[in-house]
């Protein structure tokens, strides 16, 4: 069965750092483009990053400097660095895979930024 889970979510101060990782099973996974996704109660959820299997990278305006997606192929794991943290960066985070019109989502993780 195909997996995404998500860890690395937590509670940081304003300013601070966290790694976010995605595992992922039941795919062959270097063969898809991968992206982190977030929401907060009452907003559509949102593109942070997204990472192409030609290693092309596309960021939201408000991330660009502060995040960085990357993957590793041999562990088939996605990661997001973010650092430099803001208040309005919390919110439910979600790794996903994409391959053509096939797209698998994990369950998600909370990031709080918050003093």
């Amino acid at each position: 069965q195909v997996q995404l889970v998500e860890s690395g979510g937590g509670l940081v101060q304003p300013g601070g750092s966290l790694r976010l990782s995605c595992a992922t099973s039941g795919i062959t996974f270097s063969i898809y483009a991968v992206g982190w996704y977030r929401q907060t109660p009452g907003k559509q959820r949102e593109m942070v990053a997204v990472l192409g299997r030609d290693r092309s990278t596309n960021y939201v305006d408000s991330v660009k400097g502060r995040f960085t997606i990357s993957r590793d192929n041999a562990e088939n794991t996605v990661y997001l660095q973010m650092n430099f943290l803001k208040p309005e960066d919390t919110a439910v985070y979600y790794c996903n895979v994409v391959l053509g019109t096939i797209v698998h989502w994990g369950q998600g993780t909370q990031v709080t930024v918050s003093s």
